[in-house]
């Protein structure tokens, strides 16, 4: 059975999206002017509205995101051994997760390395694996998700946490859930959060035939910027045989 793991792994994780800080930040300094040129107190509301955003987004990044999918991990009740795929792993905070759940299995990452996270890279990936006493089953590879890497069938699950939508066209983001369902074994699960597009990926999965296709909100610890632009999962089995 895997080991015991705690909600938030041992390791640094950064920030998700930290270039889109400095938006809000002039935001919340012109609204400030503002109160002050015009003495009027009505642009603090928005200063206070976009602050509770960022406060939002800061705690899906650094707490919000580990819950869920810790939960989600669990729920899947794993034998150990499986083998798992992390679509756009960044500095590791689902494929370390995953990790720590299959003791006799390993799990990969693949990523572009960009600055969608901050301290992005593989070197930074591999020290949190090792803070987490699991980097001699996690390897990551630099690829992108529409042309990995992998042979057909190389993986009981494969999991990607607000992604996909980063991919630049339909059609590139259609052939990403196709290479995610084409590197799945039979029997193999599929999960992938995201902040829009969630409704295509359904209807994807459910083209390629797959089972038990389902999207549902993860709820408020995934509210990267308020209840307007919430994370849905989808999910869904890939059929043990087909016909």
């Amino acid at each position: 059975m895997p080991e015991m793991t705690a909600t938030r792994p041992p390791g640094n994780y950064g920030i998700d999206a930290p270039r889109l800080v400095a938006f809000p930040a002039l935001l919340i300094l012109a609204g400030m002017v503002q109160a002050v040129l015009q003495h009027t107190i009505w642009p603090l509301v928005g200063v206070v509205l976009i602050i509770a955003c960022c406060v939002l987004g800061w705690y899906a990044s650094r707490v919000g995101k580990f819950v869920v999918w810790a939960r989600l991990l669990d729920d899947l009740d794993l034998r150990g051994d499986e083998a798992i795929l992390d679509l756009g792993c960044g500095r590791g905070a689902l494929l370390i997760s995953a990790a720590l759940r299959v003791p006799d299995g390993r799990a990969v990452g693949v990523d572009l390395w960009r600055t969608d996270q901050s301290g992005n890279g593989p070197d930074a990936t591999m020290r949190n694996a090792a803070a987490a006493g699991v980097s001699d089953r996690v390897e990551v590879r630099t690829a992108t998700i529409t042309a990995l890497p992998f042979p057909d069938e190389s993986f009981d699950l494969v999991i990607s946490n607000v992604v996909v939508h980063n991919v630049k066209t339909t059609a590139e983001r259609d052939t990403a859930i196709d290479e995610a369902v084409r590197v799945l074994r039979p029997g193999g699960r599929l999960l992938v959060a995201d902040l829009q597009g969630t409704r295509r990926y359904q209807q994807r999965l459910q083209h390629l035939g797959m089972a038990g296709v389902s999207r549902r909100d993860l709820g408020w610890r995934q509210w990267w910027s308020g209840p307007w632009l919430p994370t849905h999962l989808v999910s869904a089995r890939k059929p043990a045989t087909r016909h």
